[in-house]
């Protein structure tokens, strides 16, 4: 993910593995902090599937935290 402050706004989202690609699940819209609170919060395996999307990138929540 380029570079970006605490209050950013994103969007933080599962995508489950569902057949033909599965469905992306909003959990939350707002400050990347508070999201980052959030998908900690979530069970192992829904961390799995979460990710984080600002205006111009995505990325993968345990690639983010063990970035």
């Amino acid at each position: 993910m380029r570079s970006t402050g605490d209050s950013v706004t994103v969007r933080l989202y599962h995508l489950d593995g569902g057949p033909e690609g599965g469905a992306a699940t909003t959990l939350f819209y707002g400050p990347l902090l508070e999201a980052l609170d959030i998908a900690a919060q979530q069970p192992e395996a829904v961390q799995d599937g979460l990710f984080i999307a600002t205006d111009n990138d995505v990325v993968a929540y345990l690639d983010l935290i063990e970035g």
